[in-house]
């Protein structure tokens, strides 16, 4: 016996079909969606109103799975259902139609859109031409006309002839801040999309957005997006293009910084520096005149040949340095403003790469004085960046092994005075220490690096109660024990204290850290028994022999029999963090315990 999908999952199902025959359920499917979808979605605003009880939202997304069910066995045909029934209502000149109807046909298209690729879909074309007939007069259906066209910015790239039919839609809804998150998103999703088919609508695009922006209509997170769609935008123009929109779109920001550059820090002011920074960090992020070539793998990222002249970003950047650092002299103490300047070079950084080149210089001096005066994370997570981009190169490797070493120094230094106080400095500084270790080891090399004391930092490190702080960590140790036959210095302290970091890691699996964090404990331990086999074979037996040690519930024979087994496996990274996990149960005493049953 078959039963209808809708009778049984949904208890949608209103017609009246038996649900006990293979035909009658399908013939349910073909009459039933839309019209079930109009009358849940109809009811929805009353049923609101009546009563406190009723979740809209939850309401619609179990119209839209709903929906995912019936296009899975009906496919296209549902489209069809949807677009003949929406035609029919807004061509129909018998009786006006209802927001509601209009709104909830809307929500199927889009519900499926954003779902499933409609891009071959013959009923699209003719769904981008009534969108337009549609007589909006409801915030609701106007937010549903955003995302609906949203969702079809992937169709709209491969079909650019229908882009002006939509297009205005949009920018008149970006004057309404009524409709701030749809209309946002969905500019980006089309300049995302469409790029290479906008120049001709760029300077309406620009002009509508720089008003918009100037009357502050948005909020701050549809600011941030908006400029990331208009970085879209502009990457497919020419540079003197580009160029020429920079400016008159960033000028009132620059003319603005300039003044609260002059002025006694205050409150007030941060606030507007921290947004103007973010509008330029945000369109940094996403303007790029070239496209990049990813390995798939992380550890390579190339870029095409760039058009001839200057980045535009870069021409920006230096053009606004100067006024950068005089911000950043009077806020230098503050966390917020650091990060926010910060995050205009690293996010510009992340999608320029080499094309970043002609700031590294003058951006390590700064970050160097930064660093020095005032210690903050994110300098370290820009260093970073440079360092993963740029310290292979023989013409940028002296700025960065000396910002690198400055920032080395100044951090050991923090370690001295209490390193306890920023987990996050000890974050980012483990994860630098192990990008330079990753992408140039020969900073390893620099006598003026005093490798010992990186390695015992990073020892005390491993003890923080941060998570974060202490898979940082793990990850540091990790590059640098396979350094230890190239890397001379890394070889030597290895060799000395390499027994501290056995013991702090057996502490650590012994009860010291979170069981989360076991198997960022095992790669040190795998780490060490294929790099260090000889060392780790004497190091383990007498780290072991202590009684109570790392846990007094351990036998000496469980002892044993774990340092055997670590021993034996230098091939296998998935058998040695099954191995640490069931010893930290037995030191833990929760060895066979339903707590730890699914662990």
């Amino acid at each position: 016996m078959t039963f209808c999908p809708l009778r049984q999952r949904s208890r949608l199902c209103t017609s009246k079909c038996t649900g006990q025959s293979t035909s009658s359920w399908w013939m349910c499917f073909c009459t039933r969606p839309s019209s079930l979808l109009m009358r849940n979605m109809d009811s929805g605003p009353q049923m609101r109103r009546s009563s406190s009880e009723f979740t809209g939202d939850g309401s619609r997304v179990d119209i839209s799975d709903t929906l995912m069910y019936v296009y899975e066995m009906l496919g296209a045909e549902l489209l069809s259902n949807l677009y003949d029934k929406l035609g029919r209502l807004l061509t129909s000149s018998e009786e006006p139609y209802s927001w509601q109807h209009t709104e909830a046909l809307l929500y199927g298209f889009q519900s499926i859109a954003e779902t499933i690729d409609v891009n071959y879909s013959d009923v699209v074309p003719g769904l981008i031409g009534l969108i337009p007939r549609i007589s909006i007069s409801n915030v609701q259906l106007a937010d549903t006309v955003m995302f609906t066209i949203g969702a079809l910015s992937e169709w709209l790239a491969d079909h650019p002839v229908m882009i002006n039919s939509v297009l205005p839609l949009v920018l008149h809804a970006l004057g309404n801040p009524e409709l701030s998150v749809s209309s946002v998103s969905t500019l980006k999703k089309i300049c995302r999309e469409c790029k290479y088919d906008l120049p001709p609508y760029a300077a309406n695009i620009v002009a509508v957005s720089q008003d918009v922006l100037m009357k502050q209509i948005h909020k701050t997170s549809q600011c941030m997006w908006l400029m990331q769609a208009l970085g879209f935008l502009l990457s497919a123009l020419q540079v003197e293009e580009i160029l020429k929109n920079l400016h008159s779109l960033i000028s009132p920001y620059i003319q603005q910084l300039e003044k609260l550059a002059e002025e006694i820090p205050n409150p007030s002011n941060k606030l507007a520096i921290v947004h103007i920074l973010g509008l330029l960090s945000n369109l940094f992020t996403t303007l790029d005149v070239s496209h990049h070539e990813d390995d798939h793998e992380g550890s390579e990222l190339r870029k095409l040949p760039v058009p001839q002249g200057p980045n535009p970003v870069v021409v920006v950047l230096q053009q606004v340095f100067q006024l950068i650092q005089k911000v950043l002299s009077k806020w230098l103490n503050d966390a917020q403003v650091v990060e926010a300047v910060c995050a205009i070079f690293e996010k510009s950084v992340k999608t320029l790469l080499d094309d970043f080149a002609p700031m590294v210089p003058q951006l390590c001096e700064m970050l160097g004085r930064m660093y020095s005066t005032i210690p903050q994370a994110s300098a370290l997570d820009l260093t970073r960046q440079l360092v993963h981009i740029f310290a292979h190169e023989p013409a940028h490797f002296p700025p960065i092994e000396a910002l690198f070493l400055l920032v080395t120094s100044v951090t050991l230094t923090l370690f001295q005075q209490g390193p306890r106080d920023h987990p996050d400095i000890v974050d980012s500084f483990m994860q630098l220490l192990a990008q330079a270790l990753k992408r140039k080891p020969d900073l390893f090399l620099c006598e003026r690096l005093d490798v010992k004391a990186v390695f015992q930092c990073a020892v005390l490190a491993l003890k923080f109660p941060e998570a974060p702080t202490v898979k940082a960590s793990c990850g540091f140790f990790t590059e640098l024990l396979p350094r230890c036959g190239e890397v001379e210095p890394v070889g030597k302290v290895v060799q000395e204290d390499g027994r501290m970091l056995l013991i702090a890691v057996l502490e650590a699996i012994g009860g010291q850290a979170s069981r989360s964090l076991m198997d960022c404990f095992a790669d040190i331990l795998f780490a060490l028994n294929k790099h260090c086999f000889s060392l780790l074979s004497m190091w383990i037996k007498e780290a072991l022999q202590p009684p109570g040690f790392p846990s007094a519930r351990l036998s000496p024979e469980q002892k044993d029999t774990f340092s055997q087994q670590i021993l034996r496996e230098r091939v296998n990274k998935r058998r040695v963090k099954e191995m640490v996990k069931e010893f930290t149960l037995l030191c833990r005493g929760l060895h066979g315990t339903d707590y730890t049953a699914d662990y």
